[in-house]
């Protein structure tokens, strides 16, 4: 074998080598980029994402999606060069979205809790920003805990140790001054029927007072809301659900009938939030078609610098401010916008 034909046979293994390691190794970096969106007005797979039962309707039309970032984990070393070298991803040392110390699991379940939390301060907001009465109810029994065999998913709580409750918050302060141990008289309803029953206290490692066990839910003081989106996680969505709430409980379309998609994490007492990500979901918002696009006060620096052609960037800091500001574009007329 000559030396030119040896020096190719070695370039070629070596490649085979290099591009073998690159398909197998993995590095630490996830990449990051547009995730799919959801209109909150509409269905996914044929379940509505905001469903309302018990209480009247009104017709929408146009869009109110929330948007969503994607994370691609497992990355090879070949995946992130192509990751690096497309203009719609970004790598991240995977410590940023997966902290050490702390599995896959344990940050999706997370996700999953402010997910559901986004979901009942959303239920909680609109029904607030409609001056709609309310009725706490018990979304989920604790594995376990006191209230296990005791309550049941669906129940409203009507009373806790005598003092009436129609909001999760007024439950948790109702239990302001127990500890842990001590026996408490919940008053219940499940379906038709009223009842007492004494639940013993469970504990907490963030916080002194003793615990029911449940994990508690908001729904109007008559009807039901239900908001249905799986495989989703993270507060993100908040002020969407919270709009579309408002949207089929008003007359009207709050939107106009456009396409208007947005992000922000959302209080029970209706305060929008910031949230990470947003030169994704600005772009997979254009890319789906949207030309209004809801973004958090504090964000507004960094969509200003990110935003694609063609997309109105609307600064909202409430529930109420993006109400108004849809209703002010519906009219023909100049929402506050997204300013150096």
């Amino acid at each position: 074998m000559s030396r030119r034909t040896s020096t190719l046979v070695a370039a070629v293994l070596l490649v085979m080598v290099v591009v073998g390691v690159g398909t197998v190794v993995r590095v630490p970096f996830v990449a990051l980029g547009p995730g799919p969106t959801y209109d909150t007005l509409g269905a996914v797979d044929g379940t509505q994402v905001v469903a309302v039962a018990g209480a009247p309707t009104f017709p929408t039309s146009g869009h109110l999606n929330m948007t969503t970032v994607s994370v691609n984990d497992g990355v090879t070393g070949l995946q992130a060069l192509g990751f690096w070298l497309a203009p719609d991803r970004r790598l991240v040392p995977r410590d940023t979205v997966f902290p050490p110390g702390r599995s896959t699991a344990e940050v999706d379940k997370e996700n999953a809790e402010q997910f559901t939390a986004s979901e009942t301060n959303a239920e909680l907001a609109a029904l607030a920003e409609l001056k709609l009465p309310t009725r706490a109810t018990v979304a989920d029994v604790v594995a376990g805990s006191p209230a296990e065999g005791v309550l049941q998913q669906g129940d409203t709580i009507v009373a806790v140790r005598g003092n009436p409750v129609a909001t999760p918050q007024a439950v948790a302060d109702a239990l302001n001054g127990t500890r842990p141990g001590e026996p408490v008289v919940v008053t219940y309803r499940r379906g038709d029927a009223q009842q007492d029953a004494t639940v013993t206290l469970g504990s907490s490692p963030d916080r002194e007072q003793g615990m029911l066990g449940v994990h508690l839910g908001v729904q109007p003081a008559t009807g039901a809301i239900t908001i249905s989106l799986g495989d989703i996680g993270g507060p993100s969505a908040g002020l969407m659900f919270a709009l579309a709430v408002v949207d089929k409980l008003t007359p009207g379309e709050l939107n106009g009938g456009q396409f208007v998609a947005g992000t922000g994490t959302i209080t029970a007492d209706g305060t929008v939030g910031p949230i990470g990500g947003i030169p994704f979901k600005m772009r997979a918002a254009r890319d789906a078609g949207a030309v209004t696009f809801l973004v958090p006060g504090d964000n507004c620096a960094e969509a200003l610098q990110n935003a694609p052609d063609g997309l109105r960037l609307v600064r909202v800091t409430t529930l109420a401010s993006a109400v108004d500001a849809l209703e002010t574009l519906d009219a023909g007329g100049q929402a506050p916008l997204c300013t150096p």
